[in-house]
């Protein structure tokens, strides 16, 4: 629209906001489109004219930067009901972040509903969302309609079909059904991808890694990418691979970790070897020890002393030196067997105290029966709630009443809520969020109950997510 025109049209309006007529004050082409009429008729084509012309015929165009964006894909599972979202929208005010938000997503999928996208939208960076919003991350990440509309499986025809989000999730359940295939997958299509999405593809391989992987990881060592050489390590050695061969010399990391590991003898008649840390004597020798931790494999550091895996972590004296014993579980985590993984949480487990804390640096590594096995042994002392908030990787509504009940997390709970001192209470109720994931729908009526009842308010937000659990089994707690 250009300037006359503009001007044209304020003076018409001018003249109707004043009360008068605008046929007198219409352009030429106007005027013969309504001269035939009379006077009222005049004044309604003129308004019609008008509208068509702002609303309609000299709408601005869009930018050229604009996109078009497909519609929201649907998601495999149903949309929580209407009548939930309140509560829904109370426990997401109350996570603090976007992984405590994602924790109240996972809890309703475990129920088999997911998300209003104007409630919580995962964003398209982060790739801990439940696998159902797969399809939601990838529109966040500008997938377009023909893609987004196609539901097939995964192979090497339609990898380019699948946005990076979908893609993990189909490769993810292929390697727990069928890893080879999935590895032929990584193997041939991985391969001309850009660096950090070859770490990622090789990242997945630990889900049903087994030892016909062995050779394509193998293959790995010349990639041209420092961490995916050290991705694909990482993981022979938890097949029990080892590293690649030394001489044994000074420049041997293996051999320099070892050195600051003393072995010792323990027992008076059944003489048995201990491993114990050698207190480093400078800062800069404590940093390189943690820097050797990290980079050695926990196979090739009990090799050096002639043991397995699980006779190792038997002999290592706990509680001499936190910092190398923290260091040890995580080098047990990134790198040690299956079997050496269960053997460390068994034994930190059976240990109780605050060894369960470090237990917790296993948990993307434990199997389904023992997280839960763990998370009680944190439930059943009550110096160890606060290791509740660390617990990642568990599955969302197990907990039962009787395992809370029985243990001491419950008194400790009363306590600390009917505390009047703000820090307790804080606490407590960042234990009932993490409860309110972990709890049945009977466990969390029943806390919600027990806490309101040792002086709680009952309006508290941080029951929230207790009340949404409760809610999702049909019976929402009043």
């Amino acid at each position: 629209m250009n300037e006359p025109e503009q001007s044209g049209l304020a003076r018409l309006r001018d003249g109707w906001i004043s009360g008068g007529a605008g046929f007198e004050l219409a352009p030429p082409e106007w005027k013969e489109l309504a001269a035939a009429a009379n006077p009222d008729e005049q004044e309604r084509r003129l308004l019609a004219i008008a509208a068509q012309a702002l609303d309609v015929a000299f709408r601005p165009a869009a930018p050229k930067m604009l996109k078009r964006r497909p519609p929201l894909p649907v998601l495999a599972l149903p949309m929580l009901p209407d009548r939930l979202r309140p509560l829904l929208r109370a426990a997401l005010k109350y996570a603090a972040d976007a992984k405590l938000k994602t924790r109240v997503a996972a809890l309703v999928a475990s129920r088999g509903f997911v998300l209003h996208p104007m409630d919580w939208m995962p964003a398209a960076s982060y790739q801990e969302s439940p696998d159902v919003y797969a399809p939601w991350v990838d529109w966040q990440a500008g997938a377009d309609s023909e893609k987004q509309s196609r539901r097939e499986h995964l192979t090497a025809e339609t990898w380019d079909d699948f946005y990076p989000a979908a893609r993990r999730s189909a490769l993810v359940d292929l390697r727990r059904t069928m890893p080879a295939l999935a590895r032929t997958l990584i193997e041939t299509k991985g391969a001309s991808e850009p660096a950090e999405v070859r770490l990622a593809l090789i990242e997945l391989m630990r889900f049903g890694l087994n030892a016909d992987d062995v050779p394509f990881l193998k293959s790995l060592s010349a990639d041209r990418s420092g961490k995916v050489r050290e991705m694909a390590g990482r993981l022979l050695a938890r097949l029990g691979e080892r590293g690649n061969p030394t001489d044994g010399g000074s420049e041997d990391p293996t051999a320099e970790l070892a050195a600051f590991i003393e072995q010792g003898k323990a027992g008076f008649i059944r003489r048995r070897s201990t491993y114990a840390p050698i207190k480093p004597k400078s800062p800069a020798q404590q940093a390189r020890r943690a820097d050797l931790f990290i980079s050695c494999y926990f196979g090739d550091l009990v090799a050096r002393f002639g043991r397995t895996e699980p006779d190792f972590i038997g002999a290592w004296q706990f509680g001499i030196d936190d910092g190398a014993d923290l260091f040890l579980v995580r080098m047990v985590s990134l790198s040690g067997s299956d079997a050496a993984v269960a053997c460390m949480a068994d034994l930190l487990v059976a240990a109780g105290g605050k060894l369960v804390h470090l237990a917790l640096q296993l948990m993307s590594r434990l199997d389904g029966g023992r997280k839960p096995v763990l998370i009680r042994q944190i439930l059943n002392d009550a110096q160890n709630l606060a290791a509740l908030n660390l617990v990642e990787g568990a599955e969302a509504g197990w907990l039962e009443w009787d395992v809370l009940a029985n243990g001491k997390a419950l008194s400790a709970l009363r306590s600390a809520v009917s505390d009047e001192n703000d820090v307790t209470k804080r606490s407590a109720e960042q234990y009932l969020e993490a409860i309110g994931f972990l709890a049945n729908p009977v466990t969390a009526e029943k806390l919600i109950g027990e806490v309101v009842a040792a002086g709680l308010p009952p309006a508290s937000p941080s029951l929230g997510l207790l009340r949404l659990n409760a809610a999702l089994a049909g019976n929402p707690t009043k």
